[in-house]
């Protein structure tokens, strides 16, 4: 009952304010439990994906300072610019809480600290346009609640232009990229740190966010 009010409490707050990131996190895990299970199942259905639940790696501040020297085509590389450049850190994220099984809960944590990966890896913005068009991504990938209801409470905060966009652009591409690409949550990441980007994007069956100029023509 607890964890109802607590979703509940969470789904209004994080539809009326979607950059609060403790409520959306807050709903993710109070509503995502079987599709966090589902996730888990498709994890354990690949080699990456086991050695990920096995391993259990974090995605840290010293992750990121120890990719500072490596060439920008690499992934490791882009994802510390596109998080230098932005003043991002890994350790910004906020701990699960509400996840009883541990591990769901690692996974639920594995999926907050890959997001920016994605970012990177489908070029994809950090405008609330850029961020509802990945939520809309993930949620193709994972099944996640909290994801639908960020979209359906986010775009209340673009303007006419850009939620003509959203609709008739990128949930498009997302759907269609999401359900093309790799299951992301069964990546090694750590693995490609050193490889180039654009051979990632190729191995994984990656395509790339479009430009917004590009859709405005």
């Amino acid at each position: 009952l607890q964890k109802a009010a607590l979703a509940v409490g969470s789904a209004v707050g994080a539809l009326s304010s979607p950059q609060r990131a403790d409520l959306v996190a807050a709903l993710g895990e109070t509503t995502g439990e079987f599709a966090l299970d589902r996730t888990r199942k498709r994890m354990l259905g690949s080699k990456q994906g086991r050695a990920v639940l096995n391993h259990r790696p974090r995605i840290k501040e010293e992750t990121l300072r120890k990719l500072e020297e490596l060439p920008e085509n690499t992934f490791g590389g882009s994802y510390w610019k596109f998080m230098s450049r932005r003043g991002f850190s890994p350790d910004e994220r906020p701990p699960v809480r509400f996840v009883d099984n541990e591990e769901l809960a690692y996974v639920a944590t594995r999926y907050r600290e890959v997001h920016d990966f994605w970012h990177v890896i489908f070029d994809c913005p950090t405008s609330i346009l850029g961020e509802l068009s990945l939520k809309t991504l993930e949620y193709q990938q994972t099944g996640l609640p909290m994801c639908a209801l960020s979209v359906l409470g986010g775009q209340l905060k673009l303007n006419h232009t850009d939620r003509r966009i959203l609709f008739g652009h990128y949930i498009p591409w997302a759907l269609r990229a999401g359900n093309r690409c790799t299951h992301l949550m069964s990546i090694e990441y750590e693995e490609y740190f050193d490889k180039d980007l654009e051979q990632c994007r190729q191995e994984w069956e990656v395509v790339p966010c479009p430009k917004k100029k590009d859709v405005l023509l």
